[in-house]
């Protein structure tokens, strides 16, 4: 299953969400395409879809799909890293009227190059060749983000003793 979401920003997503649609009507993408799609205007009618999903059924469609698409907010790109995924990130872009500026792409842009477990796509057309090799191109990347949740809750738990020990 290939899980797409777009977030919660107010502004439409259509090219994504057609561009995805297309790819899933043409047969280039024989798996399931399950769409979350927002405030986009665009109906699938080849793909599942739905505007808006509870935050747990998000993450159980990241953890259980086989590629995840996703816009360039950094919630939405976290999600899939959590469950080990590789996301390919496709940014809105204010040119597009996707938002009010060019932010997501300069995040995405900045977290491949430091942290190279992204893929990223600003060009839609280049999302059926990324799909297409998804599995040949994640196999040279780092996979999934390394939680630092115990060393920080060890470190906080210190100070928090210091203060009233």
């Amino acid at each position: 299953m290939i899980f797409v979401t777009v977030g919660t920003h107010e502004q439409p997503f259509n090219r994504l969400v057609k561009y995805m649609d297309d790819l899933k009507g043409k047969g280039v993408l024989e798996e399931e395409v399950i769409i979350q799609t927002g405030f986009s205007t665009y109906e699938p009618i080849h793909c599942t879809w739905s505007k808006f999903l509870p935050y747990q059924k998000m993450t159980e469609y990241a953890a259980g799909a086989h590629i995840v698409v996703t816009h360039g907010g950094p919630s939405s790109i976290f999600m899939p890293l959590q469950s080990g995924k590789i996301p390919i990130v496709v940014p809105r872009q204010k040119k597009y009227g996707e938002h009010v500026n060019d932010h997501q792409v300069e995040f995405a842009k900045q977290t491949a190059q430091r942290q190279g477990n992204i893929i990223v796509a600003e060009d839609v057309d280049a999302l059926e060749e990324l799909l297409v090799d998804y599995d040949n191109l994640i196999r040279s990347m780092p996979s999934g983000l390394h939680s630092n949740n115990a060393a920080f809750n060890e470190k906080f738990e210190k100070i928090v003793d210091e203060l009233w020990g």
